[in-house]
This record gives structure tokens, sequence and C-alpha cells, in this order.
């Protein structure tokens, strides 16, 4: 099967969680926003595609995946479809389900870390509400921040006996979607997480484990991982990091 993912070009953003899947799991794929425009790619085709385009579906917005006649948006969306294609969920009903859950658990976590910077709107600059952002920032950090990752650290401990994974006894997508988040963070906020990572081994472990996994480790050295950024999700502002 061969895939195309459409997401903005220049930042990771929530593309990068489909990416993981794909790259993980070696799966062949185009990437429509960073492939030259001569080539038929750039902002100007995610763009058309977004709108529905010659399949006359328009979408919210990205990361939008074509597979043969799927066309499927948002990612928790994409991973449940991509989960037994490329062998990164268990088989039975019941793993894909709670699976689908913690996805969307870590959706709304980055919604609320995507808020610390722009807590007025997307359409505003980042130093248009900065002294928002600085309240808002200051809440994350003591309260939203340890609550979410204090779940995963009892989803993880609740699972014992099976290493450092999130869903039954095998890596899943939802590992790699909780690694983006942590990694990210650790960009973002790197004080409050130096404070709150002695208190969660599990996660910690599983971040590890993750970053070690061959293809995966392959992809996060290589040309085609795109680094964090102040155009992205995960945004490095000093005075919001507590």
């Amino acid at each position: 099967m061969q895939y195309e993912l459409y997401y903005w070009p220049g930042i990771p953003g929530r593309g990068e969680f489909v990416r993981l899947a794909l790259e993980d799991a070696g799966a062949e794929y185009i990437d429509i926003g960073k492939t030259s425009e001569s080539n038929g790619g750039g902002a100007g085709a995610v763009s058309e595609f977004l709108h529905g385009g010659e399949i006359g579906q328009p979408h919210f917005a990205p990361p939008i995946l074509k597979a043969d006649e799927f066309v499927v948006s948002h990612v928790a969306n994409i991973l449940q479809f991509l989960g037994p294609r490329l062998g990164l969920i268990p088989e039975d009903e019941g793993s894909r389900v709670w699976a689908n859950g913690l996805q969307l658990t870590l959706t709304d976590f980055v919604a609320e870390i995507h808020d610390t910077h722009h807590p007025l709107g997307a359409s505003l600059y980042y130093e248009d509400q900065q002294a928002e952002a600085k309240r808002r920032g200051a809440i994350f950090v003591q309260e939203r921040l340890p609550k979410f990752l204090n779940y995963f650290e009892r989803v993880l401990a609740v699972n014992a006996g099976n290493e450092a994974y999130l869903v039954g006894t095998a890596h899943s997508y939802v590992d790699l979607s909780l690694f983006q988040v942590v990694t990210g963070l650790r960009y973002a906020f790197p004080r409050a997480m130096e404070r709150l990572e002695p208190e969660l081994p599990e996660v910690t472990a599983l971040v590890d484990r993750v970053s070690q996994r061959d293809r995966l480790a392959a992809y996060l050295t290589s040309d085609r991982r795109l680094d964090f950024n102040e155009g992205g999700i995960f945004r490095h502002y000093p005075e919001l990091d507590g």
C-alpha cells in the first residue's frame, strides 16, 4: 500500500505522530508537504488536498493520509487506521479500543500544550498574548503537565511485567505518540521536565526504549526528522517554563 502524508512543511506539528508510525514500520510513503513543487508537492498541494481537491472531501486541518482509495484525517483516526496495517496494535478489538482512548487523551494533552503559548487564539502572534500565555503556562506547569504525565505513568505501572508498553505486551503506535510528546516537552519545558521526570520512571523507560528501535533510531538522526522549533506545537519560551 502506497501512503501519501499531507502536512505543512517546515514544522513537525501533528504530522510527526503519523511520520513516526510510518517510519517505525518501514512503510513507503510520500511526504507531500516536503516534496518540491515541481514534483507536485509543497504547501500548495497540501492546501489543495485539504480543501477537497479532485476527491471532493474537504478536511478541517491536516494531517491527512491517503492510502489507495482511503483518505483519513485527524491524528487519532489515522493511527487507528494505520495500526493494524503496520503491525502497531494487537489484533483484538479490546486492545484497539483501549489504544484509541489513550491516543485521544494524548490529543487533549497536545491541545493544552499548544494553548500555553496561544491561550487567546492561533490567529494572534505570541507577543500579542504573552501576558496571558505566562499565566496559562504557570497553571499548565503546576497542574496540567503533572496530571497528564502521572496518568501515563499509572497506565504503564498497571501494565507491570510488560516492558514499558502502554497497550498489552507489545510495542504500539501509542508508545510512539507518547515518545513524541515527552521529547517535545523536554524541548519546550526543560526545567519542568527535569523536575518531574525522576518521578516518572516508567514513562522515561518507554521513551528510552522507543528511541532505540532500529528504524526509528535511524529516522531520528536523519534529515527527514524535523527539529522542534518556535513555529510548531512545542515551543520553548523560557518565561513559560515555571
